[in-house]
């Protein structure tokens, strides 16, 4: 059975500067962009079957850094819509909400474009891509090119826990690869926050 490679997109202005970007559909800096470039020789060397991006543009661009060819765009695939925390560092969301975590207390709905979505709708949208995906994983890897938060729930389902077990995982760094795998028939973590 194949390995599910996560990648997490190249570094943005709002990743650098800590800014929850869920939705806004950002650029990769300089930075970024080589970063991405440094997982492409990582990447060669894994047998592909299928590779999936975020549609935002800062996910397809990675993509296409590394080499990913015939990459589908799947709306799964999307950060966690952070509502009217768009934008915002944890700092400033806890001058309001001082003992705010994302994880247990979810994100307060934005305006009609941006309604913001809790960790069970984010879980949803996970679970519908890994089985998607699933079948896939016989024949080879599988690479995903996405976001940290959206990753980190992923991974929390393909072991089989609640979501919210996402927050036990480190946050993956821009340009970085994970690889969720198999051991004895059960899901494993095969790797995290690689460059």
């Amino acid at each position: 059975m194949g390995e599910l490679i996560l990648i997490r997109h190249g570094e943005t202005e709002w990743s650098r500067s800590g800014q929850h970007a869920g939705r806004t559909d950002l650029p990769l800096t300089d930075a970024g962009v080589a970063a991405a470039r440094a997982l492409t020789p990582v990447l060669a060397r894994r047998h592909l079957v299928a590779a999936f991006s975020s549609p935002l543009r800062r996910a397809l661009q990675t993509a296409e850094l590394v080499g990913l060819t015939d990459v589908k765009p799947d709306p799964d695939l999307m950060e966690w819509d952070y509502g009217s925390y768009e934008g915002m560092t944890a700092a400033q969301i806890r001058e309001t909400r001082p003992d705010w975590e994302l994880w247990r207390d979810g994100v307060v709905p934005g305006d009609a474009g941006s309604p913001g979505e809790q960790l069970q709708q984010v879980a949803a949208r996970t679970d519908a891509v890994l089985d998607r995906i699933q079948p896939l994983l016989k024949d080879g890897n599988v690479a995903l090119v996405a976001h940290g938060h959206l990753q980190r729930v992923l991974t929390a389902r393909w072991l089989g826990l609640d979501a919210s077990a996402g927050r036990l995982f480190r946050h993956p760094g821009p340009g970085t690869l994970s690889a969720l795998g198999t051991e004895h028939g059960r899901p494993v973590i095969s790797s995290w926050n690689v460059r």
